[in-house]
């Protein structure tokens, strides 16, 4: 996957996605976030963007020659855009100097993935148009750590304190390296916790999402002002760590021990908009949370019920979404999580 001609003497992770051209590069912003201190946040190694006999590797040239329909005319023909048509949107990805080539009999294995739980609100598939299809870009980037992901923690303490690494972290790159995102993991040599996933963050100074198209993220964990289409905030974030506990405490029935629950799981896949006032619903009151709690938190998590319900308080005052922005957030949620970690039925049998 990676050449160098120096040695690598520590153990790296090498990840691999298809971006929108006009985002900011992951690799672009890991590196500024190593470089300003940030941590708790996965250390840049290197980044570059993946190349086949010396072009750029992207979706456009995989569909290269295929006739792809569009909106109807009046005629009722189909008209057809061609892969060979270049997206004009945004800047012009940055090709790395190192880029690898590869051979025609890769590329099977890396094609784009399938549909995932990230999600955007607006599917170029779904909406035909007269212009020419979305491209994305083959990116690799290369970090010096790796994790377990958090839903695999050790016991219910380790859970939280992942959590609060994690926060850690992300207010260090909020507040050093003037970025906003989320997304999780933990165990780290040098961290309890730390961030990963820099592919859907933005630089706090740019107005907008950066060239984003539509409501990105993994929806099931989306803050309900994003569900709207609100610009993003700090705030969201931190939302968002409140919905990936309240999704772990549901569908994890111990370390790693996934489970279905089929009310939450629609989550994934819901309209925006429906979802957003499905989790207003949620959190408004705090006997019915208590109770949606009890029913379908897993026995390994109710020791947890309380202080994810303590959480929904601080999170989301007066049982409603957040309207003023709050610089104290990230630390009155540590402060929660620190002292659920000392409480004795979160570290009693099975935690």
């Amino acid at each position: 996957m990676y050449s160098t001609n120096s040695r690598i003497d520590l153990p790296v992770v090498v990840k691999d996605s298809w971006q929108y051209p006009e985002r900011d590069e992951e690799g672009d912003l890991l590196r500024q976030a190593t470089e300003s201190g940030v941590t708790n946040v996965a250390r840049y190694y290197h980044h570059e963007t993946v190349r086949i006999n010396g072009k750029s590797d992207d979706i456009l040239g995989i569909r290269r020659g295929l006739s792809i329909p569009t909106l109807k005319s009046r005629q009722g023909s189909v008209k057809s855009t061609t892969s060979r048509s270049r997206s004009r949107r945004g800047r012009k990805d940055q090709e790395s100097a190192s880029g690898l080539k590869r051979s025609s009999d890769c590329v099977d294995t890396l094609l784009p993935p399938p549909h995932s739980k990230r999600t955007q609100s607006s599917s170029p598939t779904k909406t035909p148009t007269n212009n020419p299809p979305l491209n994305r870009v083959h990116r690799r980037v290369i970090v010096r750590d790796f994790g377990r992901p958090i839903y695999k923690s050790s016991s219910r303490a380790a859970l939280l304190a992942g959590l609060e690494g994690c926060i850690k972290g992300y207010d260090s790159l909020y507040q050093n390296a003037g970025m906003i995102q989320l997304n999780e993991d933990d165990e780290n040599p040098s961290w309890r916790a730390f961030l990963i996933d820099l592919d859907l963050a933005i630089r706090v100074e740019r107005d907008g999402f950066s060239g984003a198209r539509g409501k990105t993220g993994t929806r099931a964990f989306m803050a309900i002002g994003v569900l709207y289409g609100e610009k993003h905030s700090f705030m969201h974030d931190l939302e968002s760590f409140f919905w990936v506990l309240f999704w772990v405490c549901i569908h994890y029935d111990g370390p790693g021990k996934g489970r279905v629950v089929e009310r939450f799981e629609e989550w994934n896949y819901a309209n925006t908009e429906n979802l957003a006032y499905e989790k207003k619903g949620l959190v408004s009151d705090e006997g019915d949370f208590l109770r949606i709690a009890e029913q379908n938190f897993t026995p390994y998590y109710q020791p947890l019920a309380s202080w994810v319900n303590l959480l929904r308080r601080v999170v989301f005052p007066d049982g409603r979404r957040w309207k003023k922005l709050n610089p104290h957030l990230s630390s009155e949620i540590m402060d929660v999580l620190r002292r659920a970690q000392s409480d004795s039925n979160v570290l009693g049998q099975g935690s």
